[in-house]
């Protein structure tokens, strides 16, 4: 059986992101479970460089999981002969610099949203990454979700027959950092690094909807910083810079609209955290990160409104859990499994850096639309 190895820079795996979903979850997974087998029965079998600033966590990770090659040089790293995959899990601050010194070393991209802090920037990667001919592929890891797939399944079955509206709902509470450890890091709340949840969640929402259910045409947004002090990683208090919560809607093609609230200081009080209530004129679905219940016109049952008397209605109970119909393995790792066919294989890609692009602009024109109090068009990007 033939092996086609593939040389994997990847930069930023010493964080909490890169570390456990992109390496250990899906490149390492792939590996254990073989390599990435097909159809003539070769084998494709990334072999990963490990990139961090700090010498001592990137030797001690690559110990830990009997990797040979690591580097704090991405220079050096980039000059590998066989490496031809550069991946990016870096702070976003950082990402521009380090995804740019990869395409001028003619290697082909993968890394994580948001691309870039601005829309020039990012639409000046997609740019420069096709001018030099180099594949690119960025994370759209909530498409690959078990919840969201059933939900796409039923889109495209026509089962909400017109689709009316999209309501999601996001978000969890982050522990400040005086009584509890956060469980973001804080230059999530820093404007200044790159910070914001807007900036992180609707280059989320974007490709979701708009793989979903079809382009965002406008956006109106308000945004919040509702927990103004936080507490860093060396228990040092420091000013949130950054909104911590952002309340969005989205028009989107064929008259759907889109309601979105995104918080990291609200408490859960729904089955996932994550979920997104989908009604249509033929039936209606609530997904979440791995399930989807659905309830048909033909099954609505009649509600009443009678605030004078307790309901004896379990309305949960009314709707029907879409079944799995098939297995699913981590979604990060299902990603990277495409990316590598796409690159050895160039099957099919559609999320390159370009759509990577118009997650930042969805990002840049919400927090515009929040700073001006009104409704912005966002207008299609092309390169």
């Amino acid at each position: 059986m033939a092996r086609r190895t593939v040389g994997v820079a990847m930069n930023g795996v010493t964080g909490r992101m890169g570390y456990n979903q992109h390496l250990l979850r899906s490149v390492l997974a792939i590996r254990d479970q073989g390599g990435l087998t097909t159809a003539d029965g070769t084998v494709i079998w990334p072999e990963p460089v490990l990139i961090g600033r700090n010498e001592d966590r990137i030797r001690a990770l690559a110990e830990r999981h009997g990797l040979e090659r690591w580097t704090t040089d991405v220079a050096k790293a980039l000059a590998e002969p066989d490496v031809e995959i550069y991946f990016d899990a870096q702070v976003t601050s950082a990402r521009k610099d380090g995804v740019l010194a990869a395409i001028d070393a003619g290697k082909h991209i993968y890394c994580e949203k948001p691309t870039a802090e601005s829309l020039d920037d990012a639409l000046d990667l997609a740019r420069k990454a096709a001018a030099a001919g180099v594949k690119t592929g960025v994370v759209q890891d909530k498409l690959f979700l078990p919840g969201l797939r059933k939900l796409k399944r039923l889109v495209d079955s026509g089962f909400f027959g017109r689709v009316l509206s999209v309501r999601g709902e996001f978000g969890y509470w982050v522990f400040e950092g005086d009584w509890q450890p956060a469980q973001r890091p804080s230059w999530n709340y820093r404007a200044e690094q790159g910070g914001g949840i807007v900036l992180d969640m609707f280059c989320h929402w974007q490709y979701v909807l708009r793989d979903i259910f079809g382009p965002v045409r406008s956006v109106q947004a308000l945004t919040a910083t509702h927990i103004p002090e936080r507490v860093d990683e060396r228990g040092l208090p420091y000013p949130a810079t950054a909104d911590d919560a952002a309340y969005g809607i989205f028009q989107l093609d064929n008259g759907i609209v889109a309601q979105i609230n995104s918080s990291w200081a609200t408490r859960v009080n729904r089955d996932e955290l994550v979920e997104f209530h989908v009604d249509g004129t033929e039936g209606s679905a609530v997904a979440g990160l791995r399930h989807c219940r659905v309830q048909h016109r033909s099954i609505t049952p009649k509600a009443v409104w009678n605030p004078d008397l307790p309901s004896p209605v379990d309305f949960r109970a009314q709707w029907q859990e879409v079944p799995d119909n098939t297995e699913f393995d981590n979604g990060f790792k299902e990603q990277w499994e495409l990316f590598l066919r796409h690159v050895v294989l160039d099957e099919p890609w559609h999320w390159d850096l370009l759509a990577g692009a118009r997650g930042v602009q969805l990002a840049e024109l919400g927090l515009k639309s929040a700073a001006e109090g009104r409704r912005i068009d966002v207008p299609e990007l092309t390169l």
